[in-house]
């Protein structure tokens, strides 16, 4: 980019821009074990001060500084050569569950459900809040509390939600047919707001916005007497050479059979075997701009382009180029479970202003209702949780947050053992607390470091996980007038650094009333996923990985104000004047890896699921969490939760 001087996008402006909480700084200290150094961490008292208050603090979340630290040093070697000698702590629970997302939250829940109501539990968590993924920003912009989410987006499943997660969804309250009841579906297109396609130059020759006639995957958004109408348009404005647009327009009316003389089931099994890139340019033959053009499509759902999406997905998700294959709707073999759509698993869903850290609010206040107030799935959304309360020591479960654990393992033989030691790093010590029985609902990637008494075919399982980098990023605008001028709500932008934004959804509920004015403030969500089209899907994610870690809030700031100003500008955007506040959430670690026929033989061949081996108990540990089936969503968490929880040997 670089089109802009930092004046002219607002970069000298004064914004909540840093981690700030309720006007005081966020409590701060280094960790000072001897020899290593865990960068920024939350001070061993910081949840109990006055003023705590995570939500509220801007810049740099997600994975925030003083997060991962300590689980980098446990994965390079180098964190008990130089830790030294925990401190008991001299607390005993019945359970301990190390991860305090939903999963570990819900196992929580379910082993009180079991164990009885006067079970001691204690949640360690290595972030400033709890939640996992599911997390909450907040904003105050003139006087108006706006709300947005920074990581899972809301009830949905493109597979229906289990008896077990919908009796857990009843359970805390939340009704998700109300759904459309809350949500002002009708506001933007009221308005005349629409879909739209940005044009980089860099890719295209030139910056220019125009009006998409296709929806999120690849189907039209106009009534069926508009399509033929908004495809012309878009192609007399769309800045495509001739022969993308040639190209284009016969993908989206292809009828032919590309692969005939072979049964759909063998369709399939060639689908599943080649990317939708290759389709494009090998099958459908398209202009390389076509392949461009369409790359970051599914960015959202994979954390990857279509170099790395099998063609057999992209047809599930109603992609172009397939009508003349004939193909059933059963899936191939090897399908991502994304690209599987149900009928009724569509119309569950549910969306919280805050996306599922509502949910994650609402298994507190089960956990500990002294800390979250109100009493129904309406009044959480605006509830002011008291962080000072999280970690009582009357109370018969805690949840101590900015804590590592560092070192799960047997008290004794694993087969004859009563109880399981963890050991954690909270500020500049080591601690130690003892449990009847252990539940890890963290990282599949981070439990061979943690336990060394696993076996060695079960370490290579977990092994095999891979988490799906991605940045949410929430903007809060002064107001969204640029948008009505410009007759757009949501923006793809082949090429940018943010393949998507749009205008937060038109949710209100209980006290907590959305935007419906465009003179008002609002929230604006963008999404990037660090791709390396090209290499194969797990190494892109890993470079993806790589690259998040060494960004600074400076860069995403002034990509952020650069590519909407860009956007936006003939709107009358003004980058420096219309921002009032922005939160990244940086997630390196962000989806659970689902598997890809394109790089895992097992999916595609039928053979063991290295998610089944990697979550098998051992002695008195069970393991949770959305890697225990590879599928990143929340009922997922939920039923992982409740095996792992079942799978324990309560009252031995």
């Amino acid at each position: 980019m670089g089109m802009f001087s930092d004046k002219e996008l607002g970069m000298d402006r004064s914004i909540t821009r840093r981690d700030f909480m309720n006007g005081a700084a966020v409590v701060i200290g280094a960790a000072m074990l001897p020899g290593i150094s865990f960068g920024d961490a939350s001070s061993t008292e910081a949840q109990n001060k006055a003023g705590y208050y995570p939500p509220a603090a801007s810049g740099m979340r997600g994975s925030h500084a003083g997060a991962f630290d300590v689980a980098h040093s446990l994965r390079d070697g180098t964190f008990w050569s130089n830790a030294g000698t925990p401190t008991d702590t001299g607390e005993r629970y019945d359970l301990v569950v190390v991860g305090g997302g939903i999963s570990g939250l819900a196992a929580a829940r379910y082993f009180r459900e079991a164990a009885g109501k006067h079970a001691r539990v204690l949640i360690i968590e290595n972030h400033d809040d709890f939640g996992g993924h599911a997390k909450r920003n907040e904003f105050e912009v003139g006087g108006r509390k706006l709300l947005g989410f920074g990581g899972t987006f809301s009830i949905e499943t493109p597979s229906p939600y289990s008896a077990v997660s919908q009796k857990l969804i009843e359970d805390l309250g939340i009704v998700v047919s109300r759904f459309p009841q809350l949500n002002n579906a009708n506001l933007f297109s009221s308005l005349g707001l629409h879909r739209a396609i940005f044009f980089h130059k860099e890719m295209f020759g030139t910056d220019r916005l125009v009006r998409s006639p296709f929806a999120r995957w690849g189907e039209s958004e106009a009534a069926p007497d508009d399509v033929q109408k908004s495809m012309q348009q878009f192609f007399e404005t769309a800045p495509l050479n001739a022969a993308t647009k040639a190209d284009l327009k016969r993908l989206f009316s292809l009828n032919e059979d590309l692969l005939p003389g072979l049964s759909s089931a063998d369709k399939k099994l060639r689908l599943a075997k080649i990317s939708y890139a290759e389709f494009l340019s090998k099958l459908v033959k398209v202009d390389p701009q076509v392949v461009a053009f369409l790359q970051n499509v599914p960015h959202g759902l994979y954390g990857l382009g279509i170099d790395a999406v099998s063609a057999q997905d992209a047809w599930g998700l109603g992609l172009p180029g397939f009508d003349g294959l004939k193909l059933p709707p059963e899936p191939g073999p090897g399908m991502g479970r994304d690209a599987i759509r149900d009928d009724a698993a569509e119309k569950y869903f549910f969306h919280f202003p805050d996306g599922n850290a509502s949910i994650a609010r609402l298994l507190v206040r089960g956990l500990i209702p002294e800390a979250v107030p109100g009493s129904t799935a309406d009044d959480v959304v605006t509830a002011q949780v008291n962080y000072g309360r999280l970690d009582e020591a009357k109370s018969p479960v805690r949840i101590r947050l900015n804590s590592t654990v560092a070192r799960v393992r047997h008290v004794g033989n694993v087969a004859s053992a009563k109880e399981v030691e963890i050991a954690y790093v909270q500020k500049d010590k080591i601690y130690t607390v003892r449990a009847a029985h252990c539940v890890l609902a963290c990282w599949h990637t981070m439990i061979p470091f943690l336990c060394e008494e696993l076996p060695d075919q079960q370490v290579q399982a977990l092994s095999q996980a891979e988490k799906v980098p991605i940045v949410y990023t929430n903007v809060a605008l002064r107001n969204w007038q640029p948008f009505v001028k410009l007759g757009v709500s949501a923006v793809h932008a082949p090429g940018g650094y943010f393949s998507d934004f749009n205008l937060d959804q038109r949710v209100s509920i209980g006290e907590y009333k959305c935007t419906t004015k465009p003179q008002e403030p609002i929230v604006v969500h963008m999404m990037r996923t660090p791709c390396r089209p090209g290499l194969p899907g797990r190494t892109q994610h890993r470079r993806g990985r790589a690259e998040l870690y060494v960004t600074s809030f400076e860069v995403f700031e002034r990509n952020i104000r650069e590519q909407l100003l860009r956007t936006l500008g003939a709107g009358g955007f003004d980058a420096a004047r219309d921002i009032a506040a922005i939160t990244v959430n940086r997630w390196p670690h962000g989806y659970a890896y689902q598997y890809n026929s394109l790089w895992d033989p097992f999916w595609l061949e039928g053979g063991p699921l290295p998610c089944v081996q990697a979550r098998q108990p051992f002695g008195r540990v069970a393991i949770a969490n959305a890697d225990a089936d590879a599928f990143a969503y929340t009922n997922c968490a939920i039923d992982q939760a409740y095996r792992a929880v079942n799978e324990l040997k309560i009252g031995s």
